[in-house]
């Protein structure tokens, strides 16, 4: 066992600011590097590359923070892989850990980094021999075939490390973490182009690929059916917008009293969505993953999950896990009962993942009762009426935490998979999860760096 925990200990790491407290410049600097290598990272193609089956899976490759066909073809999966399988040993309680002791938290997370790097390797290696990610077929069975094989799993594998060390970068010394800023900068980068781009369509060369030039040009050409479909998609995109906006600024305030001063007091805030985007971001990666296995399998010649026709449409088990376009097929005429039966069955699995990932998400990062007691107590602060007692001020928490991380993980599920068919200009659980990370980002700055940013940018903050 010393042997492993020296392994964990031992691992290569980004190593953490030496200040106690960064200021917001420093944080704003290394944010904005990892950014630009992001999107620069992304335009970087394989090398070898001939075949890439992945290329019909843009809408997930936003989810999982990747760009298929360049070196980060990955993107955050193996790291959020990684996460899930940890969560559900420790849920499940197969692997003991006590995450409120350091040494527990910090074995847990050197666990977490290395099967992050299992994961990569094995991702890496799964891409390319089950053909997701392939050289060119005419070279196959020459042994050029098998070193290019080689080359894009080392590509892709060293494309993994720096994903999963930029993370810890924006973790250590910017705003938030790497996983939610991909997610968000993927999913603006597309909303900019559905939304705003003058190139013509690929499916409809004569109008634009935007929703709001090409909703004056299917007005100008007498479309009303195409011109009613713009318009919904840009209406439920804005009507996702207002309720995720709403739904994060829920919350629910414990009054609390510092036991050494009478008369002073404060509110201890817990917020309606509980967890936050973790189970959104969870659910959806783990949804992405089983759409990409299934096409690899189909691949390999043993379709279990589902097949995918040349035009992308899908059978099988990965069919109830894509959401249909309901507003499009009403504004169409085309809905029918499989397709009521089809969203039904996706709006649960969305709101029952959610439930799950979230409670496990409670219990494993310090957010359950007997952590939140632990730091309320630490403060100095108790419950007005009540004895300073941890345990009665645990009993009193759960009243609060357990509701709300299973309210809480209903409410964004059901948000998640509403916006999901209601066919805006992205995904809807990429909209929703982008606005709850800007939101929290917004949160924490003006927490933490108000004071000592900028006065226009202070300005700007308290809008």
């Amino acid at each position: 066992m010393s042997l492993w925990n020296t392994v964990l200990n031992n691992l290569p790491e980004v190593a953490g600011p030496t200040q106690k407290r960064l200021s917001f410049k420093e944080k704003l600097k290394w944010t904005l590097i990892i950014l630009v290598s992001f999107f620069i990272l992304g335009l970087v193609p394989l090398f070898g590359l001939g075949e890439n089956a992945l290329a019909q899976f843009d809408y997930l490759s936003i989810i999982l923070g990747a760009e298929f066909g360049s070196i980060i073809s990955l993107g955050i999966g193996p790291i959020v892989t990684a996460s899930i399988v940890l969560q559900l040993l420790i849920g499940s309680g197969i692997l003991k850990m006590d995450l409120t002791k350091h040494e527990d938290k910090k074995r847990f997370q050197g666990l977490q980094k290395m099967l992050a790097i299992a994961f990569i390797i094995l991702e890496s290696a799964i891409y390319v021999l089950m053909g997701g990610l392939a050289p060119s077929t005419s070279l196959a069975g020459t042994a050029l075939f098998a070193q290019l094989e080689l080359m894009m799993i080392i590509q892709l594998a060293i494309g993994g490390l720096l994903i999963l060390f930029m993370d810890e970068v924006v973790s250590k010394w910017g705003f938030g973490s790497g996983i939610s800023m991909f997610i968000a900068a993927g999913v603006s980068k597309s909303m900019f182009i559905r939304a705003l781009s003058w190139l013509p369509s690929p499916a409809n060369p004569e109008f634009a690929t935007g929703a709001i030039p090409s909703l004056f040009q299917f007005l100008a050409a007498g479309d009303a059916i195409n011109a009613t479909l713009k318009i919904a998609a840009l209406a439920s995109t804005v009507v996702v917008f207002a309720l995720a906006v709403y739904t994060q600024a829920m919350k629910v305030e414990i009054p609390l009293s510092f036991g050494r001063v009478r008369g002073y007091g404060m509110r201890w805030p817990l917020s309606f969505i509980y967890t936050s985007n973790i189970p959104v971001i969870l659910v959806a990666a783990l949804m992405a993953n089983m759409q990409l296995w299934a096409r690899l399998l189909q691949n390999w010649g043993y379709p279990l999950l589902g097949t995918y026709s040349q035009s992308g449409v899908a059978t099988g088990f990965i069919a109830w896990i894509q959401s249909p376009d309901i507003v499009r097929q009403v504004i169409t005429g085309s809905l029918t009962g499989s397709d009521i039966a089809h969203a039904s069955a996706y709006l649960l699995f969305m709101i029952i993942g959610c439930v799950i990932f979230s409670w496990f998400w409670m219990q494993t990062a310090g957010m359950d009762s007997k952590s939140q007691a632990k730091n309320i107590m630490a403060s100095g602060l108790q419950i007005p009426g009540f004895r300073k007692d941890q345990r009665v001020l645990e009993r009193l928490l759960d009243r609060y935490i357990k509701p709300l991380t299973v309210m809480g993980a209903i409410a964004v599920g059901l948000l998640a998979g509403l916006a999901d068919l209601s066919g805006s200009l992205e995904r809807g659980t990429g909209i929703l999860l982008t606005v709850m990370i800007i939101y929290r980002l917004y949160e924490e700055i003006s927490r933490q760096h108000m004071m000592d940013m900028h006065p226009m940018m202070r300005k700007f903050m308290e809008t």
